[in-house]
């Protein structure tokens, strides 16, 4: 298992993993689902280096992207030291494998490389079971909120409030100490 960039020509395969989660979250109830990605804004983040993915024996088992800023969600928060994780897209040939924890590890040492204190990511409405997931893998759940402005957001942050979460380092780092 290994985390690489992923490239250009892979963008197609980044896709198809979105169309895939999206029919999944469709199949659950009460499920924000994903709309479909500007190709545009995916290409910027490859070109960037922001896009990952996990592979397995010569295949993709999950991808997402990150950013280090997140203004219109994380509002006065955004000010702080922090990695943002989005979009995160399992392959279905490798479903049941907790990729969010692998995701978190190597977050951790992606944010120490980039001196940032927090790791964060969001989800929209109220999946109790995705956040129980994300709170299994090491984040706090802070808490449901209605995100002030949306405009420039993908569409699916209308449709509900967002669920907040992070792994804060510097405390983690201090309780270890203090064990």
């Amino acid at each position: 298992m290994k985390v690489e960039n992923i490239r250009l020509e892979e963008i197609d395969e980044v896709f198809n993993l979105y169309n895939i989660a999206s029919a999944y979250q469709k199949s659950k109830k009460s499920v924000v689902v994903w709309p479909e990605f500007d190709r545009d804004m995916v290409s910027a983040e490859i070109t960037e280096q922001r896009q990952f993915k996990l592979v397995i024996d010569n295949e993709i088992a999950c991808i997402w992207a990150i950013t280090f800023s997140d203004a219109q969600i994380w509002v006065e928060r955004n000010e702080d030291p922090a990695i943002y994780i989005h979009r995160i897209a399992t392959n279905p040939d490798f479903r049941g494998h907790n990729f969010v924890a692998s995701i978190v590890d190597w977050a951790k040492d992606y944010a120490k490389m980039y001196a940032k204190q927090f790791i964060r990511l969001d989800t929209i409405g109220e999946n109790t079971r995705l956040i129980k997931h994300y709170c299994t893998c090491g984040f706090n759940f802070l808490g449901m909120f209605n995100l002030p402005n949306v405009d420039e957001l993908p569409p699916h942050y209308k449709e509900g409030p967002v669920c907040l979460f992070e792994i804060d380092l510097k405390k983690e780092r201090n309780e270890a100490k203090n064990r």
